[in-house]
């Protein structure tokens, strides 16, 4: 068919808000569009603007008061579940739980696409497909809209490493760029309008133009804003804005956080020097009240403006909570309601990968009681979110030994162990075992330094978080001294993780030093978060000393970093691995959590490789080859080798799962909810095998060789090249739950639609053959024709979920967009769809596809349409 040009649209300012604008001063203008602190915006009393208040994240909303949150599943939970329903929920709770905290626009969701399974934040974005990340997103950001609260679609664009992600060009070709990377953007703004997208720290190289995404006038002002005709707002990632002219006409319209930063200490003057017009502000301020008024921050005399406690009242009634108002001191009822949605969506979202012996659900007679051996790190102390700017506070925490005995059939027996080991770091130093030195009074000596050594303050803690925050800006280090009291016989270890310039003594030797002043750098490497400790083996008591550094992180605040350790005397490894191996031969089923740690996967860096953390291999293994009847569940967000895999009869991938950790996987272990996920990733089999094996940048830029095969798409290429191409563990796609199912027919669809696109659908008829009702995700592949350009093997060009009774079929609409077929066309300028016979192909999985129906398009026919 002929190309579609892509056309302008110009966003037409509302006339209030342009008569708003006309009142403002030059200095104004300049402070709304800079933040007035680390989360808010400036206001403006006496034009009834108020400040605009965000905040973190993807796995809950902080929120500015410092209370608890609910916790949600990691995102990729989400889309494991391929449900739009749960996910326009999940979109209604963020919205709730953003009136909760007094936020007005949420800092999520992540619609990066996970190009390499060792990015750190591979767990905060949804999938390594465009499609089905753009499905979530659309249902949870449109949901969360609905009820007046405004989400932050981040990170604009290409943004798919950790490694320098402050310093990084991402080089990718127009094709890739448009059908892989801005497709999720770009749905999200043509459905749903996000009434602000988050521009990312790293640069791009595309376009004929190789610029900071901030300062990427093709990307954000041509396409974002004119070809898209994108409204909303184009904020910074926080202190990501290093210029100021280049940024204001590359597109940026507000910096944070403020009030200083480069448009903070430059904007003014550029305006006054005349380097930047006055005029060039007047977008991103119309644009900045455009989204106080979408939240109830601007008041107007008229029907646009809805009042914040009528928004607050809607979004508690569309997420089914208690009605209740913004900030902290929310009812008992709120987090309640909301642990209840977030326990069904863990469950949902747990994969069962394989259940040869059919172990699951473990309860198979409810009067029989069970003796369970539940071993594992991630049984103990799991893993509950990822690490990095997402982090919350919970509402509460579920462990999964409390739910399951509350579960299991009276009489049964749940054995807690670890087994193995998966953190470096031992637990927190207890406070209470130091003595200051000085004094003689419990507690740790605080003792802050001038940069010429000088005392500037002293005294004597009884408590310590593990930071010292909101140090005065003067300060250039803090010595922390103590005595740390060993009761235990034995042998102890002791050591401070830390970040910068410091040394730190045991017992007057030298444990640990630096040299490397840090600043806000090692806050956006999340380098502060988990440092690693050098221990020092001591017995009896020591005398602790450590001199750290201050670090003075711009938009961040002046704080130290000590995380004081202690590992008491206690069994060796390998007598922990005994213990387990013991209570899983005496057991009637070993259940198995392992899992990576905050260590290891976490905002700021990618992992070296894809191992599980410390021993935990060894336990799976010496666990099953004394219990036969073993379940392992994998407790992290994006994929691990599991070089065991085929000696266990059963295993579950369990996700980062959040607050109801517990109570969802007692749920799926004890059959009240079937564990329907299905991988929105490929597992790998071999690191080796990995198609993009890292994102590291060589000389400053990470290439997109791969093209359009990204994912699964690249594994499906090297299958279809010969079948000794190494295959992955699992399929993207994959996921068993507890009943089996048939495939019968599939039929294809044309609809017309007038002054749009004919639709497709391919009406699947699907079979449940099992005993117990179940929960099919039907997805249907696209195969281009012969011929034409280069596109991936084949693609995810819909999918649908359906309940099915036992022993029953229902036939399941799956929609096909259009777009499905076709590509950009950099000459032309636009979308088409090249000719030929299409196959779609639906089944189960990528690599499970069981029916076929063929679509021919001829030349000239619109998109979608053609012969049958």
């Amino acid at each position: 068919m002929s190309s579609q040009a892509a056309t302008a649209q110009a966003v037409a300012p509302e006339p209030e808000l342009l008569d708003l604008l006309q009142e403002l001063s030059a200095e104004e203008k300049v402070s709304l569009v800079v933040g007035a602190s680390m989360w808010a915006t400036t206001a403006v009393p006496r034009l009834g603007l108020e400040p605009v208040v965000m905040s973190d994240g993807p796995v809950g909303v902080r929120g500015p008061d410092g209370g608890t949150s609910a916790m949600f599943p990691a995102p990729s939970a989400l889309a494991a579940t391929w449900d739009l329903g749960l996910a326009a929920r999940a979109g209604a709770l963020f919205a709730a739980e953003a009136r909760r905290h007094g936020v007005d626009v949420v800092l999520a969701p992540q619609v990066n696409l996970q190009r390499t399974p060792v990015g750190g934040r591979h767990f905060e974005c949804y999938s390594e497909d465009p499609h089905l990340t753009a499905e979530i997103a659309v249902a949870l950001v449109g949901a969360a809209q609905a009820h007046g609260v405004g989400m932050c679609v981040k990170h604009y664009v290409a943004n798919d490493s950790e490694t320098e992600r402050t310093r990084y060009l991402a080089r990718l070709d127009e094709r890739t760029l448009r059908e892989v990377y801005l497709a999720p953007f770009e749905r999200l703004v043509r459905d749903v309008n996000p009434w602000s997208v988050m521009g990312a720290y790293n640069g791009a190289d595309t376009q004929g133009v190789a610029a900071p995404l901030l300062e990427h006038r093709p990307l954000v002002v041509d396409l974002l804003k004119e070809e898209w005709g994108y409204d909303g707002l184009f904020v910074s990632d926080w202190v990501a804005t290093q210029s100021v002219a280049p940024a204001v006409r590359g597109g940026l319209d507000l910096q944070m956080p403020g009030p200083d930063g480069a448009w903070g200490d430059g904007l003014l003057d550029a305006v006054r020097s005349g380097e930047v017009a006055e005029s060039e502000l007047d977008d991103k301020v119309l644009r900045l009240l455009r989204l106080a008024r979408r939240t109830g921050r601007l008041t107007l005399p008229d029907p646009g403006a809805t009042p914040h406690a009528t928004i607050a009242a809607a979004v508690a009634q569309g997420a089914g909570l208690a009605a209740q108002g913004p900030g902290p001191g929310a009812p008992e009822g709120a987090p309640a309601a909301s642990a209840v949605l977030l326990r069904e969506l863990a469950a949902r979202s747990v994969v069962m990968l394989k259940d040869d012996a059919g172990l699951v659900p473990l309860v198979q007679d409810a009067a029989r009681p069970l003796r369970v051996a539940l071993l594992g790190p991630a049984a103990v102390e799991p893993f509950f979110q990822g690490g990095g700017s997402s982090f919350v506070r919970p509402d509460r925490l579920t462990y999964p030994a409390d739910e399951l005995r509350a579960a299991l059939p009276p009489g049964s027996q749940v054995t807690l162990l670890a087994g193995a080991r998966a953190l470096r770091n031992p637990p927190e130093l207890d406070i209470d075992r130091c003595t200051d030195p000085v004094t003689g009074e419990p507690g740790l000596r605080v003792t802050l330094l001038a940069a010429d050594g000088s005392v500037l303050t002293e005294h004597t803690t009884t408590t310590w978080t593990g930071w010292l925050q909101d140090v005065r800006p003067d300060a250039d280090a803090v010595r922390l001294r103590a005595t740390v009291r060993l009761d235990e016989p034995g042998g102890h270890e002791l050591g401070v993780g830390t970040v910068g310039i410091h040394r730190v003594l045991v017992d007057g030797a030298e444990v640990a030093a630096g040299a490397t002043r840090v600043d806000e750098d090692v806050v956006l490497s999340s380098g502060h978060n988990h440092p690693i400790a050098a221990l020092a083996p001591v017995s009896g008591a020591a005398d602790l000393d450590a001199t750290l550094q201050v670090v003075h992180a711009v938009g961040y605040g002046h704080f130290v970093r000590a995380a004081l350790v202690h590992r008491l005397p206690g069994p060796s490894a390998e007598d922990d691995l005994a213990a387990a191996v013991e209570a899983a031969a005496a057991a009637d089923v070993a259940v198995v959590l392992v899992g990576t740690t905050a260590e290891v996967e976490s905002e700021g860096y990618d992992r070296p490789d894809l191992d599980l953390p410390g021993n935990q291999d060894e336990l799976v293994r010496r666990v099953a080859a004394v219990n036969p009847r073993t379940v392992v569940v994998v407790n992290a967000g994006a994929p691990v080798l599991l070089p065991w895999l085929a000696d266990v009869p059963t295993v579950l991938w369990g996700w980062l799962p959040g607050q109801e950790a517990g109570t969802a996987l007692a749920d799926v272990l004890t059959g009240l909810t079937e564990p329907s996920g299905r991988l929105p990733w490929t597992l790998p089999a071999r690191h080796e095998d990995v198609p993009v094996p890292h994102a590291r940048p060589v000389a400053g830029v990470v290439e997109y060789a791969e093209g359009t095969d990204v994912g699964y798409r690249a594994w499906e290429r090297r299958l279809d090249a010969g079948p000794d191409a190494p295959a992955p563990a699992a399929p993207f796609g994959h996921g068993l739950g507890w009943t089996t199912w048939e495939y019968e027919d599939a039929v294809l669809a044309r609809g017309e639609a007038h002054d749009a696109p004919a639709t497709l659908t391919v009406y699947a008829t699907v079979r449940n053959t099992g005993r117990r009702a179940g929960r099919e995700v039907v997805q249907v592949y696209v195969e281009a024709p012969d011929g034409g350009p280069r596109r991936p093997v084949r693609w995810l060009g819909g999918f649908a979920v359906a309940d099915v009774p036992a022993m029953s079929s229902v036939t399941v609409p799956v929609p096909v967009s259009p777009r499905a077929l076709q590509v950009w066309d950099p000459q032309a300028r636009g979308w088409t769809t090249p000719p030929g016979t299409y196959r779609l192909r639906t089944g189960r999985s990528v690599a499970d596809l069981r029916l076929t129906n063929d679509l021919t398009v001829r030349p000239g026919d619109a998109p979608g349409t053609g012969a049958q």
